[in-house]
């Protein structure tokens, strides 16, 4: 355990991170959580502005930080949590534009795969192509959770891009095979995990759709409406509290 890396400095050692981390990308909606949902919230992290809070919920030790925007920032931050700081699971809780018409405005999709045009995975060397998954026993976990509570989730692949503005639009490509949404950190977060045998998990709400007729939520509503997914993704990280420890692989 570390309280101290090139992007993480504890400021409470003794509260750390909690085993589950709800990892938004934007640091002011992990901000609106731990104010508005965490009790006891405490500010543990804010180097680069990243801020990261822990705290309680229905008595578990639960922390939100944010990842910042695309693979390479998320990748950082979750390989840091869970080599250094003891962190079991990452949920990420971000915004997707709908590629793929079952997935409309303010819908929740769950990521089980997430397809990518992103270099990412070179770095392990392989004579193929990686299927970045998450972990199942998050997602049936967070399935049962969504079942209870009614709510309209769609589970399935995501298109994680490298590019926000992207001159050949391959997200109606990606669309058409099947994906719901497109993002910008689920494929990364799912690489890290896998390779160190972690868990982690997307759970995103659709923020716009990128088929006819366009919709598009302002940012302000992106940061503090998505309240069925931060809620979703806190009764996951209560049961999540259930599943057994593990050592990231070398």
């Amino acid at each position: 355990m570390a309280n101290k890396t090139p992007h993480i400095n504890l400021k409470d050692e003794n509260l750390g991170f909690g085993k589950t981390v709800l990892m938004p990308g934007d640091p002011l909606r992990a901000k609106y959580i731990a104010e508005n949902f965490l009790e006891d919230a405490v500010l543990v992290n804010g180097v680069r502005g990243v801020n990261g809070y822990t705290g309680y919920y229905k008595g578990v030790k639960v922390s939100v930080m944010a990842s910042g925007m695309g693979m390479p920032s998320i990748g950082i931050y979750s390989y840091e949590l869970y080599h250094f700081f003891g962190v079991q699971n990452i949920i990420r809780v971000g915004s997707a534009g709908a590629i793929n018409e079952k997935a409309k405005v303010r819908d929740i999709v769950i990521g089980m795969g997430a397809c990518t045009n992103s270099n990412f995975a070179s770095q392990y060397n392989m004579n193929g192509t990686i299927a970045p998954i998450c972990d199942f026993d998050m997602l049936s976990t967070a399935k049962n959770i969504a079942d209870g509570k009614g709510l309209n989730v769609h589970i399935g692949n995501l298109y994680s891009s490298d590019t926000f503005y992207d001159d050949s639009f391959p997200s109606a490509v990606w669309g058409k095979v099947g994906c719901l949404a497109v993002e910008m950190e689920a494929a990364a977060l799912y690489c890290t995990a896998m390779r160190y045998g972690m868990r982690a998990l997307a759970i995103c709400t659709v923020s716009d759709t990128l088929y006819p007729p366009f919709v598009a939520l302002e940012a302000e509503e992106r940061e503090k409406t998505f309240t069925q997914m931060m809620e979703l993704a806190l009764d996951c990280a209560v049961e999540y509290e259930a599943l057994p420890l593990l050592e990231p692989k070398k």
